[in-house]
């Protein structure tokens, strides 16, 4: 979408739009930036090690990205950029919900009770 929205936008008009830096580093190729211009970077994903904690973790990130989605449609009256953004919005409610879902299955299997079985006797290497 970004793409489209600045393919053929001479550099000039670019520049009087505020994007010349950007323009000056990267053309009219997608370079992931937030809104403030700060490039993405790994540090953006946690990760714990615990499945509860990073599920969490995860509907927090569907949540912060269907506001976003939000945010974008608001600050435009253009239906072609509404629309798909539309759609990633509704995607993230989806994702949301799958999340909610794979975390109520690993809160259910840990609140299980564990069960070990051994190998008879007669299975036993010798």
């Amino acid at each position: 979408m970004v793409f489209q929205l600045c393919k053929g936008v001479p550099a000039k008009v670019l520049e009087k739009e505020g994007l010349g830096a950007y323009y000056s580093d990267h053309d009219h190729a997608v370079y992931p930036v937030s809104a403030a211009g700060n490039p993405f970077t790994a540090a953006y994903i946690q990760s714990k090690g615990d499945p509860i904690a990073d599920l969490h973790e995860d509907l927090a990130a569907e949540q912060k990205a269907r506001a976003t989605y939000e945010n974008l449609i608001n600050l435009s009256d253009d239906p072609d950029v509404i629309d798909p953004l539309r759609f990633l919005r509704e995607r993230e409610v989806v994702h949301f919900q799958r999340f909610g879902e794979a975390l109520n299955l690993v809160q259910e299997k840990l609140g299980e009770k564990k069960c070990y079985a051994a190998k008879p006797d007669f299975m036993a290497n010798k």
